[in-house]
This record gives C-alpha cells, sequence and structure tokens, in this order.
C-alpha cells in the first residue's frame, strides 16, 4: 500500500511539475505573487468552512446516551482531519481515522465516535455530491453543452451512484458485516480492545435517526462546500480576475470533486490542479490563471495544515493524560 502511495505521489508531482512547464512556471509564480492578499483571505475565511463542517459532526453525534462534547473539540478535530488528510500520504480517509481515535478518547467511546465519524464522512461525501451536481447545472446553463460538459456530467453520476451505495449500504448491513470480519481477524491474531466496536451498525443507524439530525448535517456541510465559491471568487479577485460567484460556484464544485477523485494520489497532486486547468478553460480563464489558483488553495491548505499537525500531537499527549488520570467525561455537558 505504501508503494502504491508512493508511486502515485510521485505521478501525481510528475504531472504537476509537467504543467508549469507547459504552461509558464514564471507567469504562473507571478500571478500567485500578484494574488497574495488572496491567500491571506482564503486562509482567513476557510475558518468558516471548518466552523460549519465542525457543528455538522457535532450534530450528527449528538443523541441522549452520550456526553455532548462543546462544538470547539469538533473544529480542532476537523482541522487535525484536514491536516492529515492534505499534507500526510494517507488516501484522503487517515484524517477521519486519527480524529476518531482522538474523539473516542475524549470521552464518547470508541463505538460512539466511529460511527459519528462514519455518519458525518457519508453526509460530507454526499453533500458534496449534491454540490457538484448543481454546479454542473450551473455550467450548462453558462456555456453551451459541449464533449467536455457531457463528460462532467457522466462522472457526477459516477459519484452520486457511489455516495448513494455508500449511504444506502449501511441500512443494509454493510458496517455489520466489516464489524464482524474485524472482530474475526482480532481473534485470530491475539488483538485486544476490539470489543468496543461491537454493536457498531445499530450505533451508525441510531444516529441517522435522531430527530433531524441527519437532515441539519447535511444541510451544514452543504453550505460548507457552496462558500468555496466565495474562496475563488476571493482568490481570483486578489489576482485581478473577477468572476461572478456562479462562476465560482462552478469552479470550486468541478474543482472539488476532481480532488476527491484523485483521493489515491497524496494531496491529490496533478489531479486538482487538472480539474480547475479543465473547468477553467470554459469560462476563458487562463491555463496559467487556473493552475495559479489551484496551487493558492494548496498554499492555504498547508497554512492550516501544518499547525492542524501541530495541534493533533498536543491532543494526542493532552488527551490521552486526562484518560490516564482517570477523567472520562472532562468536559461539562454544555453547547457551545
Amino acid at each position: 500500500m505504501k508503494r502504491v502511495t508512493v508511486i502515485a505521489g510521485l505521478l501525481g508531482l510528475g504531472l504537476t511539475v509537467w504543467m508549469l512547464m507547459q504552461f509558464g512556471a514564471r507567469s504562473i509564480l507571478s500571478l500567485i505573487m500578484t494574488g497574495g492578499w488572496g491567500i491571506l483571505a482564503a486562509t482567513l475565511f476557510h475558518a468558516v468552512q471548518v466552523a460549519l463542517s465542525a457543528q455538522a459532526w457535532r450534530m450528527i453525534a449528538g443523541n441522549s446516551l452520550s456526553p455532548s462534547l462543546p462544538w470547539r473539540d469538533y473544529f480542532l478535530l476537523r482541522c487535525v482531519r484536514e491536516g492529515i488528510n492534505n499534507l500526510l500520504p494517507v488516501a484522503q480517509v487517515g484524517g477521519e481515522v486519527w480524529s476518531s481515535r482522538l474523539l473516542a478518547r475524549r470521552g464518547l467511546g470508541t463505538k460512539h465516535a466511529a460511527a459519528a465519524t462514519i455518519c458525518d464522512l457519508t453526509l460530507e461525501l454526499l453533500s458534496q455530491v449534491l454540490f457538484t451536481f448543481m454546479g454542473l447545472g450551473l455550467l450548462l446553463f453558462l456555456v453551451k453543452r459541449s464533449p467536455i460538459t457531457d463528460e462532467l456530467l457522466e462522472s457526477a453520476l459516477i459519484a452520486l451512484a457511489v455516495g448513494l451505495a455508500l449511504f444506502i449500504s449501511q441500512w443494509l448491513g454493510a458496517v455489520a458485516f466489516v464489524e464482524v470480519l474485524l472482530v474475526k481477524i482480532a481473534g485470530h491474531l491475539g488483538w485486544s480492545g476490539v470489543d468496543g466496536i461491537r454493536g457498531l451498525h445499530q450505533a451508525v443507524l441510531g444516529l441517522y435517526k435522531v430527530k433531524r439530525n441527519a437532515v441539519m448535517a447535511l444541510w451544514l456541510q452543504f453550505v460548507a462546500w457552496a462558500l468555496g465559491a466565495v474562496e475563488v471568487c476571493l482568490i481570483l479577485h486578489f489576482m485581478g480576475h473577477d468572476c461572478s460567484l456562479s462562476v465560482g460556484f462552478v469552479i470550486e464544485g468541478v474543482g472539488e470533486a476532481a480532488k476527491s477523485v484523485g483521493f489515491a494520489v497524496p494531496g491529490a497532486l496533478g489531479v486538482s490542479e487538472g480539474g480547475y486547468l479543465l473547468i477553467g478553460s470554459l469560462f476563458g480563464i487562463s491555463p496559467a490563471l487556473a493552475i495559479a489558483l489551484s496551487l493558492i488553495k494548496r498554499v492555504r491548505e498547508i497554512a492550516w495544515g501544518v499547525p492542524s499537525l501541530l495541534v493533533w500531537q498536543w491532543l494526542e499527549h493532552r488527551w490521552d493524560a486526562r484518560s490516564q488520570n482517570g477523567c472520562k467525561n472532562p468536559l461539562p455537558r454544555s453547547g457551545l
């Protein structure tokens, strides 16, 4: 698996370097320097998206049988998730694994923390598919139909099918199957601590059924994705290329979808840039400008990701110390 990740990363890096050389590394760097304030604006604005995603996670995790952790914990763990997924070679899912582990240590327990993270990840995927579809709808309204739009629509339909299949499979027992499989493997290998995930399937279904939490969490995730359009408009504005919010909506929808498709490539290197290059061409955005936009968003990811990785290590030590001191629920049951 590590070998595949390294190969995928090298291919993505090679593709990125090729695009830089093909479309003018100097002009792209000049655009990035011109949009310097755009980096700061995007970095600060991203806090709103993280805050909404954190609240969505907190909402889907809530039920009457578990401690209610403060929003700030979910905010910190959401930063950790993004930092790990964006900066480490973990195929876009390692952040969920480690943040779920920390959430369990914080007082939710292994089963509930895993169930909450599975539900949150599923709703995030579905909201992204919805966001991408709306972006494609705007695209068809703004530009004429072409082979590119047809291919994008086909890709979106595949993503929708995958998202719905993931959601439906949870109701049909996919989580229960994985749960049984893990328990059997742990039994054969002598692993300990697996008993904590028994009943995971029922826990996942239980969280989906709590009042309207799933619907509200899905809506919050969608709004967080949609605000990415504002980020695109901000960055392009500081690079001297203003665009409408609808165009920003389309660019962000397709760009993030491309990044998700390239989940096996660390940081989606090259894949994300290719997505922005493709969709930007439909709106008269030059290749150099499209690549500069993608790279500025990567700078924003680093600006958030590096401190988030430091926060991750701090939480590992801090929360581990509290759990060792026997503090099962160190936080108040209050909300924000």
